[in-house]
This record gives structure tokens, C-alpha cells and sequence, in this order.
């Protein structure tokens, strides 16, 4: 069983300084249909002007992902963490019995382009914890390269979850192919370019949602990055 969630279909917020893209309900964008996938629970495409982002700000039971496309984020929190990370960086915060945190795009001229990724804990009360992993270009060309997970494999970063997220680039005759385990979903968002997934067109801001199928065939991708999330 599948469904194709098209980019145009998402809810979208203009701040000016910021402008949103939410493939799940979040904010003032509610959507009874789409308010989260197992324990995938946002998944916000983000541009953020520069010398502009969000102040300090408070977070609780969950698992926040930030993967940068393109430009800069500067992150601060509460437990002393404080970097920059680029595109390649993968940076996860547990929020857990509570955190404050800050990102800020600090580049006076390019715009900051990334992916925040909530993710439910399976327990409540964790401590707080933060970590960043990096992954080059040549480590996700042609394949799905994990890089979050519950047990940290292979350099991934560890979630709180039983949830295993990896990350491809595409391009020409690049073909990969996906087989979950009985019992779990896929949600494949393709962050940019094109690609096909299962026979399936998709453009950059579109998600395939895939439950109770053999496997996940990535091919004739157009310079196309991915996302691919597998869930209990």
C-alpha cells in the first residue's frame, strides 16, 4: 500500500525572515490527515534568511534532526553545546526532561536551506543529549547511507526510537534498492531534484509513504537528494 504527499500539498508559512514548508501539521497549519507517520512527527522545510532564525526557545520529549542543504545554522542550547553545521552535518538534539535552544542563520548574505525532523521518543523523561555526525557527498552517492539510528550503527547518529533514517544522492543511471523488515512503513521525502521511486515520479518536496510492500526501488534520479525514513 502507498500514497504520494505532492509538495504543493503541505502547509506553508511566510514569516518574511523565514518561509516554511510542513509536511505534517505544526503551528497554525493543522491537517487531520497528516499529523504524523509512526513516530515521524515533522518533517519542515525551512528557508532562513540571512542573519535572521529562531531565538532561544524550549523543547521536551522529542528527537529534533537538523539536516542542512544548504548555507549555515548556528546552534546554541542549554547544555552548553554551541557549532555551526553545514550540508554533510547531521545534528540531533533529545530534548528529553526539557532544553532550551537557538539557530541562527550567521551569514550576512546566503540563505540557510534545511530540514528540522521531529521524531517521538519512545520514552518520556530521557535526559537531554545532543550529538553531530558528518557524512560527505561520496558516502551517499549512488546508495542509502544511514546516518540516524537507535543503536548509533556506522557512524549514525542515535535516536530515541526505533527508527532508522538514511540518505541518498541520485543522479543518471544511480539505482538503489530498499527492503524493510515484515511490519515496517517507509516515508521517502525527496529534498531536492527528481527522482523514481516504484515507478513513481517525484520532485523535490514530494514523500512517497509506502506500508506492506516488498521493497523501495530508487532510480533515474536528476540530481536528486533523499530522504528515507523506516518505521515500526
Amino acid at each position: 500500500m502507498h500514497s504520494i504527499r505532492k509538495a504543493d500539498e503541505r502547509g506553508h508559512a511566510d514569516h518574511g525572515w523565514l518561509k516554511s514548508h510542513h509536511s505534517f501539521s505544526f503551528a497554525e497549519y493543522y491537517d487531520p490527515k497528516h499529523t504524523q507517520f509512526g513516530a515521524l512527527r515533522v518533517i519542515n522545510e525551512d528557508r532562513v534568511a540571512p542573519g535572521r532564525g529562531f531565538g532561544t526557545h524550549p523543547h521536551r520529549d522529542i528527537e529534533i534532526i537538523s539536516y542542512v542543504l544548504s548555507g549555515e545554522l548556528q546552534h546554541k542550547d542549554s547544555m552548553g553545546n554551541g557549532s555551526v553545521i553545514r550540508p554533510g552535518s547531521v545534528q540531533r538534539m533529545s530534548a528529553g526532561t526539557g532544553v532550551a535552544h537557538s539557530e541562527f542563520n550567521p551569514s550576512p548574505e546566503e540563505p540557510a536551506h534545511f530540514l528540522q525532523i521531529w521524531i517521538i521518543p519512545a520514552e518520556r523523561g530521557l535526559a537531554p543529549s545532543y550529538q553531530e555526525a558528518e557524512f560527505s557527498d561520496a558516502d551517499k552517492r549512488g546508495r542509502l547511507r544511514l546516518v540516524a539510528s537507535p543503536d548509533g550503527a556506522n557512524g549514525a547518529v542515535t535516536v530515541h526510537q526505533d527508527v532508522r533514517l538514511y540518505a541518498g544522492l541520485f543522479d543518471g543511471e544511480e539505482r538503489a534498492q530498499y527492503v524493510p523488515a515484515p511490519g515496517r512503513g517507509l516515508y521517502l521525502h525527496v529534498a531536492r531534484g527528481s527522482i523514481r521511486a516504484n515507478g513513481f515520479e517525484l520532485a523535490a518536496g514530494d514523500a512517497l509513504l509506502i506500508e506492506e510492500e516488498a521493497e523501495l526501488v530508487l532510480e533515474r534520479g536528476e540530481q536528486a537528494e533523499v530522504l528515507l525514513f523506516d518505521l515500526a
